[in-house]
């Protein structure tokens, strides 16, 4: 049977409920990461990877392109009004590490569901990150060490959290069955 490659109304709608899902979570994970400020040495870069994982998990469990970005745009979207304040930022930030994890993805033609890839995808969104950052001046007074421990820790945080921790998010919905129900009817096969 052949695979339907573009996005069905039922992929958008998968999609945005696991984005509003994670929209809740940005939202705490905000107070959290602000908690470890203060503990100095970026270790609140440790958390930064939880703001990419919505669109590591939609791409696991629908596999087709657009969805890393819809689902990172509308989670960026929903924390929004979770928070009851509009952050153009905040949106922009959700488009640019939704669509390094697309590119992640398009690389591998939307086929594969490996950790590897998943990782490979958190890190890129991290990376991502980099010029958004210095473009908003958040950068440019630090010592270059300092730099490379926040980002070291940032890229750290992505490949474990939107990396590792979305795959492992993936593998237990799959043990559930439910994935057989999404997507292309693929999900629970195993990828490359």
């Amino acid at each position: 049977m052949a695979k339907r490659k573009g996005l069905t109304l039922t992929d958008v709608l998968i999609t945005v409920v696991i984005a509003l899902v994670f929209s809740f979570i940005y939202s705490i994970w905000g107070g959290v990461y602000t908690a470890l400020e203060p503990l100095g040495l970026h270790l609140n870069q440790l958390l930064y990877g939880m703001w990419f994982i919505a669109a590591v998990v939609a791409y696991l469990v629908i596999r087709k392109p657009g969805v890393a970005l819809i689902a990172e745009f509308a989670a960026a979207s929903g924390e929004t009004i979770v928070m009851l304040q509009f952050d153009v930022m905040l949106i922009v930030y959700g488009l640019i590490q939704g669509l390094a994890c697309e590119i992640v993805f398009a690389i591998v033609k939307y086929e594969s569901t490996s950790l590897m890839v998943a990782v490979i995808a958190g890190i890129s969104a991290a990376l991502a990150t980099f010029p958004l950052d210095w473009y908003y001046g958040y950068l440019g007074q630090l010592a270059t060490w300092n730099l490379l421990l926040m980002f070291g820790f940032r890229v750290l945080s992505g490949a474990l959290i939107a990396g590792w921790l979305a795959h492992l998010l993936y593998r237990a919905l799959k043990e559930t069955g439910v994935l057989k129900l999404v997507g292309n009817g693929h999900a629970a096969e195993e990828g490359l």
